[in-house]
């Protein structure tokens, strides 16, 4: 029977490798279909040690593997087996282990994960993989770092479908499932005909039988009250939300508390489900509504109070995108509780008998006053606009209702003109609706004078509440104006969401340049900056991400006049169809030259000018938008030429290359010069 029984084994195994799904990959004879790119270091597959490996024997950057075309319509989960391994501990550059998405008609690869830790054994990754209609590759980068020694072995890709936090416990890796070691209760994976002390348990529910696998906590080794045994699932990487349900057996002599918690980034428990009892001695099916979306883990918690506790065994956890009760309603979509106040106040709203308050207003290009922060020529609110006969003023605005126990992430843009004393000329209040009760959770304490400054507030409240946006000043001297703009929710903490990956195909120069180069010709060239530039009446006082970050200019005062500057992408993936490229551009001073955008195809002589502006445009920073096609290989190239006097600083930030067209059009290509009329404000 036990050689049968190893036999089973053996075929089953067998199986296992005949079915691997497209994308998956165990690296024993073959790379399945995967590619390395000969323009980086080359891949090694070590067919009897099952890997595929790349190391620091050989220069160069990173090696990069492809993987066939994918084509995925249901939600699936890609596991990464995976090692990275180094001499040094504390190297400023480690090696580092990137999992690209390349989805057909993009230009841009979407980064999905990143990880540099390195390790004496495997490690897991999982992955959601959102369902699409389009073709894609998997693609791993493998960036060597400035190590001496390091190497990077990927012993396993897996492709199936389904949800990453389901699990049926068959396989070595436990889908990524963690136990948090604890010296006295963990949990085990018993089954699989092992013979141990635990062979009282049960058969599993997968394949019913005592060859198939669960995980189990068992009481035997508990020393003090209250001993805790937890087992993580993976990180969930895409918004989900539906009903979680697995099957669990329970029994107990003393007390037993078996939790199941959702843990996001910031440390917060939730708690969605208890038992303290065992219905039957049978596995019992529990269903759970889950919401997580931001990236969370489940936690499955098992509480004991001595030695003769029992044991809780854990079984087939599934996961279905429809709720288990018959939960009706949308969820909440945070773009709803954000504007940018262009068509109107969007689903904010003032309270009358607070006066005037806050004004919609708009000012047109000019070189005197900013305009707003979404485009330079559109909409933004403006307290204290109209001169009231009272000696100061309140604005409240109030946002619409949010609903309780979500994290959320508030950001806005905000800019101060002429106030002596800065306290209390803006605050953000969160108002309990239940409760009348309004907690402050943010002021401002300085800012620079004038500038587009960004502020980000987490906050979570047990209950449903509102943002209110607060301006007031006591007396009539000290009032100035207070303008907003801007203002978005998302889902999860900034912090976390400053985590998150980044756009596929934006730069806002915070870090570096992103896939921008120099062409140096000369003197002319692009410098990366924060704050003002040297040269007074020329240039921004700030960048646009967030006012207090970086932007790439010309120093106009190390250039001679009609000396040019090219900051160059690299080459880019043509697609067909249309696509947008959106720019924000900074041309103050009276001496200000040329910018011009030009898009190069691979193999043509020639640039195609796509767009351009000559002379001082306005002080605020302004969108630019185009759209061009191009299917072939192509670079994009920005070229900045220096005015006639030293104050011709031009600058340019927060650039996007968006697929398909831009929803807006602009109305002028190719302009020079500033319009006439130059400080108006209108209402």
């Amino acid at each position: 029977a036990v050689t049968g029984a190893r036999f089973v084994l053996a075929a089953l195994r067998l199986a296992g490798a005949a079915l691997l799904s497209p994308g998956s990959c165990t690296f024993e004879d073959s790379a399945c279909g995967y590619q390395w790119d000969y323009a980086h270091l080359p891949w090694t597959l070590h067919g009897e040690g099952h890997y595929i490996s790349v190391d620091t024997s050989y220069e160069g950057e990173k090696a990069v593997l492809s993987s066939p075309d994918l084509y995925s319509e249901e939600w699936s989960c890609v596991r990464l087996i995976y090692q990275i391994a180094t001499t040094s501990d504390t190297s400023p550059d480690p090696a580092r282990l990137n999992l690209y998405l390349r989805q057909e008609g993009e230009s841009f690869d979407r980064l999905l994960w990143s990880a540099r830790e390195p390790s004496d054994s495997w490690l897991i990754a999982s992955l959601d993989l959102v369902n699409s209609t389009k073709k894609y590759k998997l693609v791993l980068e493998g960036e060597m770092g400035q190590d001496k020694s390091s190497s990077i072995a990927v012993f396993e890709i897996k492709i199936t479908s389904g949800y990453c936090i389901e699990c049926d416990f068959e396989e070595n890796h436990l889908c990524g499932y963690v136990n948090r070691w604890n010296p006295n209760v963990n949990w085990f994976v018993g089954g699989g005909n092992i013979r141990n002390s635990q062979s009282i348990l049960p058969k599993d529910h997968t394949l019913n039988s005592a060859l198939g696998h669960y995980m189990y906590v068992d009481s035997v080794y508990v020393k003090h009250f209250q001993e805790v045994a937890q087992l993580i699932s993976p990180k969930t990487m895409a918004p989900v939300s539906g009903c979680l349900s697995f099957y669990y057996q329970l029994k107990q002599e003393s007390s037993i508390v078996f939790t199941v918690y959702l843990r996001d980034m910031s440390g917060f428990y939730e708690e969605i489900w208890k038992t303290e009892s065992a219905l039957n001695a049978d596995w019992t099916l529990a269903e759970v509504d889950f919401n997580a979306p931001y990236p969370m883990e489940v936690i499955f918690e098992v509480a004991f109070n001595s030695a003769k506790g029992g044991y809780v065994a854990l079984d087939d956890i599934s996961f279905s995108p429809v709720y288990c009760s018959n939960q009706t309603g949308a969820p909440f979509n945070p773009a709803n509780a954000g504007c940018n106040f262009e068509e109107d106040l969007c689903n904010f709203y003032q309270d009358h008998k607070d006066g005037p308050g806050w004004s919609r207003v708009k000012v047109k290009r000019n070189v005197y006053r900013a305009g707003d922060h979404t485009t330079g020529f559109g909409y933004y609110l403006l307290a204290n606009t109209k001169f009231t006969s009272q000696p100061g003023y309140i604005g409240r605005l109030y946002g619409p209702t949010l609903p309780g126990n979500l994290q959320f992430c508030l950001r806005f843009y905000y800019a101060l003109y002429g106030f002596f004393k800065m306290s209390g000329t803006l605050a953000v209040y969160i108002f309990e609706e239940n409760h009348v009760v309004q907690e402050k959770i943010w002021s401002v304490l300085d800012s620079p004078k004038g500038v587009w400054t960004q502020a980000e507030i987490s906050f979570k409240k047990p209950m449903p509440c509102k943002v209110v946006f607060v301006s007031w000043c006591k007396s009539f001297w000290d009032c100035g104006l207070v303008a907003l703009d801007d203002v978005s929710l998302s889902l999860g903490s900034c912090q976390a969401a400053d985590l998150l990956l980044p756009r596929p195909g934006e730069c806002t120069f915070e870090k570096d340049e992103c896939v921008f180069t120099q062409k140096k010709r000369g003197r002319g060239s692009w410098h990366r900056k924060r704050g003002p530039t040297p040269t007074s009446y020329t240039g921004p006082k700030g960048d646009h991400t967030t006012g207090v970050g970086y932007y790439m200019y010309i120093e106009a005062s190390n250039m001679v006049y009609g000396q040019r500057a090219y900051l160059v992408s690299r080459p880019l993936r043509g697609i067909s169809g249309k696509q947008c490229l959106t720019f924000f551009y900074h041309m103050y001073g009276a001496g200000t030259g040329l910018l011009s955008v030009y898009l190069k195809k691979e193999g043509d002589e020639e640039e195609i000018p796509l767009w351009r502006r000559t002379g001082e445009q306005s002080i605020s920073w302004l969108r630019g938008l185009i759209e061009y096609e191009s299917d072939t290989t192509y670079q994009i190239i920005f070229e900045a030429i220096r005015g006639v006097s030293i104050r011709s600083d031009t600058a340019i930030d927060d650039i996007l290359f968006q697929a398909g067209p831009c929803l807006e059009v602009e109305e002028i290509q190719f302009s020079s010069g500033y319009p006439d009329s130059l400080n108006e404000i209108e209402y």
